[in-house]
């Protein structure tokens, strides 16, 4: 089968396309937010073909997997005016949160008829207006990267893109206190200048921009990863955070209560519980390991790739049919 999808996210699109089929990705010469082509910082198998809006005007495509509201027009015009939906089969895959008038916002394919909208998370599904929209959550997967936790490092990692613009939505505005309770690093994009613009001391928040293959086992050195993030879909970096085999301290918002179950860490919507499990866990490597090791368990059996994959295949499926 060959799917037809944009690069939007890339820690999502890599599971995605471990699956059997051919996916084409737009490309276009200046690899802007429509046309990035293949991923440059993460691993794509073979089967993943760059196209150019040229070549789609022809190109056999089986199924469209819709991720942003202008795409199904730009998909009508780059297919040469094959509607998707109508004329190829389509899927819109939601992966974020609502914004707006929450929880009264509207979804963009709320009440069409030609398509199946696909949420990442239950909580997202809840909280979208989707109207009589025929709708289906698929959970996310996640490709294994092994059990690296080490925790060597007495510190906690806290993985955000774009923390000072974005604010608390990402719970940027909670750092300084937690990081009296533990030095933190945060990875992410554009964190450049966090500290100064926390006004805390750099060693008390250090911040990189780390490539992504770089990024798990940087995390994995770190005691526990803290996931302060106030408003958001369900992060991969969580769940990949737990895959490494690290424990957890997050907010009790959206869908992160489901995903972190009892003994692989703290959940709560009080930082200063948050702060006081991440002291435990610098001063109690050993149960630091021994939730991380449960966190792990956890997120196999419930964001492994297989089922992941098995999920969306049975999707595919019936829209196609």
């Amino acid at each position: 089968m060959n799917i037809l999808l944009w690069h939007v996210h890339g820690s999502w699109t890599t599971a995605f396309v471990q699956g059997p089929h051919t996916y084409l990705v737009p490309v276009t010469p200046d690899r802007g937010p429509d046309g990035l082509g293949r991923a440059r910082t993460f691993t794509w198998p073979d089967s993943v073909r760059e196209v150019t809006p040229r070549q789609l005007r022809d190109a056999p495509v089986d199924l469209v997997v819709l991720q942003r509201p202008h795409e199904p027009e730009l998909a009508e015009r780059w297919l040469g005016g094959r509607r998707p939906g109508r004329d190829v089969p389509a899927v819109y895959l939601e992966h974020n949160a609502p914004d707006g008038n929450v929880p009264d916002t509207r979804h963009p394919c709320a009440d069409r008829t030609d398509l199946t909208l696909v949420h990442v998370t239950h909580f997202n599904r809840l909280f979208w207006d989707n109207g009589s929209a025929r709708t289906e959550v698929i959970e996310h997967g996640v490709v294994d990267p092994g059990h690296l936790y080490t925790g060597r490092l007495a510190r906690a990692a806290v993985v955000v893109n774009e923390p000072v613009r974005r604010g608390r939505y990402t719970g940027t505005d909670l750092l300084p206190a937690l990081c009296g309770a533990a030095p933190l690093d945060v990875f992410g994009m554009r964190t450049e200048g966090l500290a100064a613009h926390l006004g805390v001391p750099e060693e008390r928040c250090r911040s990189a921009d780390l490539p992504q293959r770089e990024l798990h086992a940087a995390m994995a050195e770190r005691r526990l990863y803290l996931h302060p993030v106030r408003w958001t879909s369900l992060g991969l970096s969580l769940l990949e955070a737990m895959h490494l085999g690290m424990p957890v301290v997050a907010l009790a918002t959206t869908e992160a209560i489901e995903a972190v179950p009892a003994g692989a860490g703290t959940l709560s919507t009080r930082p200063e519980v948050l702060a006081r499990a991440a002291r435990t866990y610098l001063n109690e490597p050993e149960a630091a390991a021994e939730d991380g090791a449960r966190a792990r368990q956890a997120a196999l059996e419930r964001y492994g790739l297989k089922r992941f994959l098995d999920d969306w295949e049975r999707v595919m499926t019936e829209v196609r049919s």
